[in-house]
């Protein structure tokens, strides 16, 4: 509705705009979200970047764009631009919808040269996907150490959300369940915990989608629920998750990808201390940082919460 303002923090941090961070904010944030997803598909990673949530709502406040790592050196000044313009702190100065339509760039996309912007960039973006990826393993192995009976609950929750028995749940579904277990969820919220949630991208919720996203919502900082996860991927109960343990996790699916430098770069990347290897707390860490589900408004968690 135009004009209505909301105040929960939703969305994932990475996509976050400030007047978010500040609790006012309206359709404005949209924008900047895309203009996020768009510096991204140009170089490979989020354009407000930390080891943490409240390092990467500093980097948002602080607003600062970085075009000097590559590609953007080779990027057009239209590019930088409308990137600019999108991702402006200022929701009342940051473009429209219309005046995006209406840039240079998109006006004359076919008259933009075609050039490659490097492998670092499908490299970065495959290291991203294999993290989440890397995460939603650990939320599964989570889901399938839980007691029978609390599974049975979330399955329950979840077939009566299901009124067309299709075993998907669509976002009127999700939306009109979560009101019968006693809260009403705004378009916004919804439409955030839904697109959050579909893992696949299909735009409806599985059972086991929605099962790992209730998990996710309760049991992310549980140290019982980590602990038994993290052994899952401790093969040989060392203490640690080693670089062999690490790619089974993750190319198990996937026997013939060629991806072992992900691998090395996941390894890097969660391996603090740099010993080469995961530690609990190196895994806990993980968990709990840059989570992209990190965007259910306390109402909705306690909503779940009351029926399981």
């Amino acid at each position: 509705m135009a004009g209505e303002r909301f105040s929960d923090i939703v969305g994932s941090p990475y996509y976050m705009a400030p007047e978010v961070l500040r609790r006012n904010y309206g359709k404005e944030i949209d924008i900047w979200s895309t203009g996020v997803i768009l510096y991204i598909l140009i170089c490979g990673v989020p354009p407000f970047w930390a080891d943490t949530e409240e390092g990467i709502a500093h980097t948002i406040i602080e607003g600062s764009i970085d075009f000097e790592r590559g590609p953007w050196p080779k990027v057009s000044d239209e590019v930088k631009d409308i990137v600019r313009s999108m991702l402006d702190p200022n929701p009342f100065t940051r473009m429209s919808v219309q005046e995006v339509l209406e840039h240079k760039w998109i006006q004359n996309l076919q008259l933009a040269p075609n050039f490659n912007l490097g492998e670092n960039v499908g490299t970065r973006i495959k290291q991203f996907s294999l993290m989440s990826k890397f995460k939603k393993k650990v939320l599964r192995v989570v889901a399938d150490n839980l007691p029978n009976e609390q599974i049975d609950l979330i399955i329950e929750m979840f077939n009566a959300m299901d009124t067309d028995a299709n075993g998907h749940l669509s976002f009127e579904e999700l939306r009109d369940g979560l009101q019968k277990i006693g809260h009403s969820v705004g378009e916004h919220d919804g439409k955030m915990l839904m697109e959050a949630a579909d893992i696949d991208g299909s735009g409806s919720l599985s059972c086991e989608e929605f099962v790992i996203m209730v998990v996710h919502l309760k049991r992310t900082g549980n140290d019982e629920h980590l602990t038994q996860a993290f052994h899952h991927f401790d093969k040989n109960q060392s203490g640690y998750i080693d670089f062999e343990e690490l790619r089974e996790a993750l190319l198990k699916d996937d026997p013939g990808s060629n991806s072992e430098q992900f691998i090395k770069d996941i390894m890097q990347d969660v391996d603090k201390d740099k010993d080469g290897r995961i530690s609990y707390q190196e895994f806990k860490a993980m968990m709990l940082t840059g989570m992209d589900w990190k965007m259910a408004s306390h109402q909705i968690f306690q909503s779940i919460d009351k029926c399981s």
